[in-house]
């Protein structure tokens, strides 16, 4: 498992925006009630509790940019993913809150 800030997501999305030549899922495991505050363009919501029973849904071969709102919970589901067999999964580093605090400041916060 690895860790990407979001000043790195920012410039991957903004570039190229692949990683190992495959477009990034980027997995929001947060609850629905945090997605509707505020969430990161283009980010597919799972909250955590139903990523066991979602494991067949997703791609093990496709990278994938795990999103929280700290970092914590989705450290948690990235290094499960890791145990499970997925290829390239990542962290963001800090979740949505350093999403707005470093890369969009007119994002709503909680």
């Amino acid at each position: 498992m690895d860790q990407i800030t979001p000043q790195a997501l920012k410039e991957l999305l903004d570039g190229e925006g692949k990683i190992d030549n495959q477009q990034p899922l980027l997995l929001d495991v947060r609850e629905p009630w945090e997605q509707a505050i505020c969430r990161i363009d283009g980010s597919e919501p799972l909250p955590m509790r139903q990523v066991p029973a979602s494991l067949g849904q997703l791609d093990r071969e496709r990278p994938t940019v795990v999103i929280c709102h700290h970092g914590i919970r989705s450290q948690q589901v990235a290094r499960f993913l890791d145990q499970q067999g997925f290829q390239r999964v990542i962290n963001l580093r800090g979740g949505v809150a350093a999403w707005a605090s470093d890369v969009d400041p007119k994002m709503p916060t909680y």
